[in-house]
Formats: C-alpha cells, structure tokens, sequence
C-alpha cells in the first residue's frame, strides 16, 4: 500500500493535494495500454457498428464478457478479474466511445445490476448469480422507478406481503425506466414489505406473475432496452431478500456513488471520439476553397472542446486514483474486496457526483458542436452526429439528475462537516478575516504561482459563499435545504474549484517541454474561464441573502478572491486546435 496521505473524500476544499499523490492516463503502464487497446478494437470492430440495435445488444454483452469486461470489477472467485480503479476507468473510457445505446446496457449490467449483489448478497447469492453475470450468460437489470417516484425513489408503491405459511413473499407492482428489460434474466427490485419497509429483492426474471411492457419509443438510446415490468403475485422465496429488510435506501443509494462516476467516465470517452470526428470532418470539409478547420470560429470550437474534455479527464482520474488509494488503505484495514469497493466510492460521493455532472454537461456541449461543425448533415440522421447528440440527453437524467445531484454534492459535504470529518468552520472563518486583505499576483515567483494562487482563491470563494449561506441559516434568515438556487450556486463553484484544482495538478505533473505549451494553453483558459464562473455563481448566491455592509463587504471579497488574469484566448484556442488539426485526432 502507498504510504502517500490519500484526502478524505470533500477534503479538497480545506486542503491540498501534491501532484506526486495522483496518477493521470500519461502514466499508463504497458498492461493498462494492452487492455486500452484491446478495448478499443473491440469498440472500433464490433460496437460501433452494431450496439445501436437492440438486437444485437446480448451478442456485444457476451462478446464483452469473453474479453473479461464484464466482470472486471468482480473478485475472482466470482468469475472476475478484479482489476485496479484505474484500469477499469481506461476501459469505460474506451466503451464510452461506442455510443449511447450498448453503453447504457453495459454499465446497467455491470453497475446497479451487478454491484447490489456484490455489496450485499450473501455468499450464496454472490456464488449463484455473479459467476454468470461476469460471464455474460445472465443479464441483470434494476427496478427501482416507478410512475410515481423517480429522484424520490423511497415514495414506491411496490409491495411485497409475505405470504400465510412465511415461506415466501408476494410481489406486486409497476416499474418503468427499466434499462436492460427486454432481455435481463434477473432483477434488483425494490418493494415495500408490508407496505412500509423498503426492501430490495433478487427477482429471476422467469418467475410467473413477471410481464413486460413494449420497447420504450425514447428520445435517443434507441438501441438500448427500456421497458416497464410488471409484478402480479410473484413468488419470492425469502432467500432472495438483498440485504436486510427495511434497508433496501442503503442498497439504492450506494451503487450510485459509483454508478455516478461510472457515468461521467464514460460520457468523457464519448467526447473524444465526438471530438476526434469533429477534427476529421473539419479537415475534409472545404468552403471557399480551403478546410474549414483553417477558419477561426471553428478552431475556437475545437480548442473548447479539448479544454473541456482534458479538464474533466484530469478529474476523473484524480476521483480514480483516490477511491484506488482508499480501496488498498481499506485492505489493509482487513476489509474484503466488496466492502473496499463499496466504501472507496460512498467516501468520494461528492467527487463522484461532480464527475457525473460536469462529465454529462461536457459531452452535451462537444455533441452540440460538432453537429455544428457538420452544419447541415449534422441535422441528418445519416451522419453519427444527429444520433450521438439524442443519446448525450440522457446523460443529464441518469443516475440521479444533475439538479438532484447539484444538491446531494452539497448537502453531502455539510453533512461531513457537521460530523467532525471536515472543519468547514475554521476555514471559512479564516476567510472571513482575509476579506480586509487585498491578495494579488504581484511578485508571485515560480513555475505555476499565479496558478496555484487562482485554485487557492477559488477555495476562498467557496468558503465565503457556503459559510455566509450557512451562517444566514443559523441566524434564521432562510432554511438552505429548501433554496435550491443558492445550493446550485455553490455546486457549480464547487465543481469548478475541484476540476480547475485537477486540471493543474496534472499539468504540474505531467508537463513536459514537448507539450508545455498546450498544456498550459488549456489550464490558463480554463482557469480564466471558471474563474469567471465562480465569480458569478458567488455574487448571484450571496445577493439571495445578504444585505446591506454585510453584501458589500462579502461582495468585494468575491472580486479579490478572482484576480486571476485573463490569458489571450485567441492564441490559446489557436495553439491546441492546430495540434489537433495536425493530428486530425483529439491527440491529449
């Protein structure tokens, strides 16, 4: 085990990270590039140009599992591979890049399919259903939604009644949204045992009293299974309650911390290959007789476009490295693999949910533009565009929408802190009393200062946000769980300040003179960029309370706290689009 210091999971609002501590893709051993590569033959040779019909989605699945995919997160008694975080993060970077639909059954197999019976099941059920789960032999599917509860999951009207001699329960109910229906051999369904304990059941799917629904018609995904179950007197034998009764909330809410990071992960893959198309297209593309890759406007897209992917890749392999330290430390600590799992991801929910979010937020914006940059055949849907942009729009609803999640991440962190796991309080105060003092880059030295210095301020802006937010609460000025405005205001600070602090530590790392001068092209407009963005989700915050000497003074804070300078934008998009361009690939 490393004996590096591992932040807890939030802790990077208070403290600092080394660059030393975390590991970033450009440290790939050859092990972890022969599994990138074998993934992505498999992407190029076989998803692409089929995992958009549904049937060809159980061939992808076992064709996945003969390549060891499916249970590459399963302990090897179970038929897994148990591999390290971060080569399981290399290969749903690689899957991202098939497209919506196949990659919407694998990771509603391999996450909430499989993990709930990993983290919870006993070890009968662990030895009779993951084994074939990892082979590809069973699919899994989970019933949580139904037409009345959605992001209020513990509303469920599904019931499970046991029956007169105890042997069994009887299950009855609806689900809808149910990735994976059409063709899972088994369910994770959630009922309510006498109508008041939530509870979550291992259904098999040939069990009598089980129907379907037809094919959703949706938006997008179209090649995925999406089907509503229903449950008319189903039989369940006691043993095939998950966990304990009346805990079925626990079950739910821990495979999406993972599911959350699985989400954004795979949402990163699909924008470098949206990007990389996007290159190709702009080199072939000609209008008034030259590619319109020479044009400024497009170059802009195109240099935003890598911005946004290679910062969000600096953070997902950050929360990876992370939850890959706290797994060895929990070890260690003489936890098996499951509960190192489970507890390495619930420790970095936060991190996790800001994954989910700027992952799905970024692709949404690089499908946007690159039908742009297709202009009129991007609107057709005989070009991969038009579908890759009705396939990203789900990623914004998934595992919790980005709204519910904008509040989770920030309740969460409170919650830490009113447990004693993070002084929230002293730091914020101690901002409090820096708000006299005017900070500036003057005289700043070194490789990075005025970086580091603008990551440091983003800090401060947050912790005089949330702290004046909190403060108002106590004084009963307004009950914060209820603004949700003002919360999402200090999420996207806090998303900011967590991919910005990311983003230059894997430039401090990984820079080198060969690609010094993108590297650092991309950290300072991004960082000019969320600066900007802080700046006003504070001022927007703290307008939505405050008032009188108390706003002027935090207001005025806000704008010392944001003095990063602005880079040449220009220049900036210039030099990562023309190493794009040369490369006619997303090339970082």
């Amino acid at each position: 085990m490393s004996d590096r210091t591992v932040l807890k999971g939030g802790e990077f609002v208070v403290a600092d990270s080394s660059p030393g501590d975390l590991w970033f893709p450009e440290e790939a051993n050859e092990e972890q590039q022969m599994i990138r590569k074998s993934c992505r033959d498999f992407v190029s040779n076989e998803v692409q140009g089929k995992g958009d019909k549904i049937e060809n989605q159980l061939d992808l699945l076992k064709k996945s599992a003969d390549l060891g995919l499916l249970g590459a997160h399963i302990p090897e008694q179970y038929g897994g591979m148990e591999l390290d975080s971060n080569t399981t993060t290399i290969i749903l970077e690689e899957l991202g890049k098939g497209g919506g639909s196949f990659d919407t059954s694998f990771a509603a197999h391999t996450g909430i399919g499989m993990l709930p019976i990993l983290y919870y099941g006993t070890e009968e059920q662990k030895k009779k259903y993951l084994p074939p789960m990892s082979d590809g032999s069973l699919i899994g599917a989970y019933c949580l939604t139904e037409p009345g509860s959605g992001s209020d999951a513990l509303a469920a009207k599904t019931r499970a009644d046991l029956s007169e001699d105890g042997s069994h329960y009887l299950l009855n109910g609806q689900k809808m949204w149910i990735s994976n229906a059409g063709f899972a051999g088994v369910f994770i369904v959630f009922a309510k045992i006498g109508g008041e304990q939530f509870t979550a059941f291992i259904v098999d799917a040939g069990l009598e009293g089980i129907s379907l629904g037809a094919e959703e018609d949706k938006l997008g995904i179209k090649g995925s299974s999406t089907r509503q179950v229903f449950f008319e007197n189903v039989k369940v034998d006691k043993a095939q309650i998950l966990g304990e009764v009346g805990k079925g909330h626990h079950i739910a809410f821990a495979v999406l911390n993972i599911g959350r990071f699985k989400l954004g992960t795979m949402c990163m893959g699909g924008a470098k290959y949206a990007t990389a198309d996007a290159v190709k297209y702009a080199n072939e593309r000609h209008q008034f007789g030259k590619p319109i890759s020479s044009f400024g406007a497009i170059r802009f897209k195109l240099g935003e476009m890598a911005i946004r992917i290679f910062a969000l890749e600096s953070a997902v392999y950050r929360v990876s490295q992370l939850m890959q330290e706290r797994r060895a430390q929990l070890v260690s600590d003489g936890k098996d693999y499951a509960e190192s799992l489970q507890e390495s991801a619930e420790e970095y929910s936060v991190e996790c949910a800001i994954i989910k979010v700027f992952g799905s937020e970024v692709l949404d914006y690089v499908v946007d533009e690159w039908v742009q940059i297709y202009g009129g055949y991007g609107f057709s849907e005989e070009y991969i565009p038009a579908k890759a942009y009705r396939d990203a729009r789900i990623n914004r609803i998934y595992e919790g929408t980005n709204e519910i999640n904008r509040l989770l991440m920030v309740n969460m962190l409170l919650k830490k802190a009113m447990r004693g796991e993070l002084n929230l309080t002293d730091a914020a105060w101690a901002v409090q009393k820096e708000l006299t003092k005017m900070p500036s880059f003057e005289g700043e030295s070194g490789e990075w200062q005025g970086e580091i210095k603008a990551v440091e301020n983003m800090k401060k802006n947050f912790l005089l946000t949330a702290g004046a937010a909190v403060k108002y609460q106590m004084d009963g000025a307004h009950d914060l769980k209820n603004e949700q405005m003002i919360l999402s205001n200090v999420a996207d600070i806090l998303i900011d300040l967590f991919v910005a602090e990311s983003l230059l530590l894997r430039v401090m790392k990984e820079a080198l003179p060969e690609n010094l001068e993108q590297y650092r092209a991309i950290l300072t407009s991004f960082l000019s960029e969320a600066q900007a963005r802080v700046s006003k989700n504070a001022l927007d915050a703290l307008h939505s309370f405050a008032k009188g000497d108390e706003l002027r003074i935090m207001s005025m804070g806000v704008g010392r706290f944001s003095k990063y300078p602005t880079p040449n934008v220009r220049d900036n998009k210039n030099t990562i689009a023309k190493m794009m361009i040369e490369a006619n690939d997303y090339p970082f």
